[in-house]
């Protein structure tokens, strides 16, 4: 049997996205599709590496073309780009800036981050973290660094390793680790500049940034210059923190940055000589923000000693022997899976806007 692209593209028609309801070829997301010999290469507009939806797209995507033809291998690669506005001059070299953000500090932001950062490196993707909170620098305590910054014959900051990850913090900079970080507005936005266009990243396909808590200088700042590909808003149950996050929530609207969802920490804690589950910080409080303002809630952590206890050798996602790290994995692949569908939905929405250019009239000829 002789296949053609158009069989192909035909084929290909018969995969739907799972988020989007639609399928891959009417939404835009398959780039170009040819046949070599034996082989059918099919490129797709995917950008969230090691998302499960999308590898399993990918799988879905191998067996109807099989189904085609049994002696048809296919080589699928996924690339977005200027074609469809993912140029950018900033952090060019990394293809998703996620947001870690909370209203109010004390909600375990930094060690959701540090975690999702981790996470994200053992499913098998590049991955660094910026650690922004200036006045409160502390992803070095929850990721184990190997080494200190180093600097590339050009002056930029090349990233130490945390066990794949690459990091930058603020708590680099200080002397000591409880040394106060005395800094005024234009000052930090400086050092934010400085960690943003000064640092030899590499490739990524996540950079995990830690923003400070609130919606100061320094996160305004941040979302002025960064693509931001989605925010995950931290909270905890609590009134007060339901409430300051609601605040934060509204600034990433208005700065048009995709919120990919909230995560409850502290939901529950579970006693553990009852095995009761008391809620000591109240209840509903991701759910409620959930609900008025449509986004997911993505996980609702439980208050746990291990998770955001510091010096560990690893962090709970890595440990096994965590009672948190699967509810961790969850929320990791979770957060992949929505920052695949938000990123196919823009590449959906630049295909529904297209507008052909008119075809001459003879009589305008």
């Amino acid at each position: 049997m002789t296949v053609s692209e158009s069989d192909l593209r035909t084929q290909l028609a018969t995969v739907q996205d799972p988020e989007l309801e639609d399928d891959i070829v009417s939404l835009g997301l398959v780039n170009d599709v040819s046949i070599e010999g034996d082989t059918a290469r099919i490129s797709l507009a995917f950008n969230a590496p090691y998302a499960p939806a999308e590898m399993t797209m990918g799988n879905r995507i191998r067996e109807v073309v099989a189904d085609l033809d049994a002696d048809l291998e296919a080589d699928v690669r996924a690339h977005v780009g200027e074609d469809h506005g993912f140029d950018e001059e900033i952090l060019p070299r990394v293809k998703n800036v996620i947001a870690v953000s909370s209203g109010k500090g004390g909600v375990g932001k930094t060690t959701v981050a540090a975690n999702l950062a981790a996470g994200l490196e053992k499913m098998g993707a590049r991955v660094g973290i910026l650690d922004s909170d200036i006045h409160g620098p502390n992803v070095p305590r929850i990721l184990p660094i190997e080494g200190e910054p180093g600097i590339t014959p050009d002056e930029e900051l090349v990233p130490p390793r945390s066990d794949g990850v690459r990091v930058i913090s603020m708590g680099f900079l200080t002397e000591n680790a409880d040394d106060p970080a005395i800094l005024r507005g234009p000052m930090v936005n400086n050092i934010m500049t400085q960690f943003l266009q000064e640092v030899e990243w590499g490739v990524l396909d996540y950079l995990i940034v830690d923003l400070p808590p609130g919606t100061g200088d320094a996160t305004l700042n941040l979302l002025q210059l960064m693509p931001v590909a989605g925010a995950v808003i931290v909270t905890t149950p609590q009134q007060m923190a339901v409430d300051d996050t609601r605040k934060g929530l509204r600034m990433f609207q208005e700065h048009d940055a995709p919120i990919l969802g909230i995560v409850e920490n502290m939901s529950t804690f579970r006693c553990p000589n009852c095995d009761d589950q008391h809620d000591l910080f109240g209840r509903d409080g991701g759910d409620d923000i959930s609900a008025d303002y449509d986004v997911p809630l993505l996980a609702k952590l439980p208050l746990d000693p291990e998770f955001g206890a510091e010096e560990r050798d690893v962090p709970p996602v890595k440990d096994d022997s965590s009672s948190v790290q699967g509810a961790l994995e969850d929320l990791i692949e979770t957060v992949a899976d929505r920052i695949g569908e938000v990123n196919r939905a823009r590449v959906a929405d630049a295909t529904a806007n297209e507008v052909e250019e008119p075809v001459p009239s003879a009589a305008g000829q």
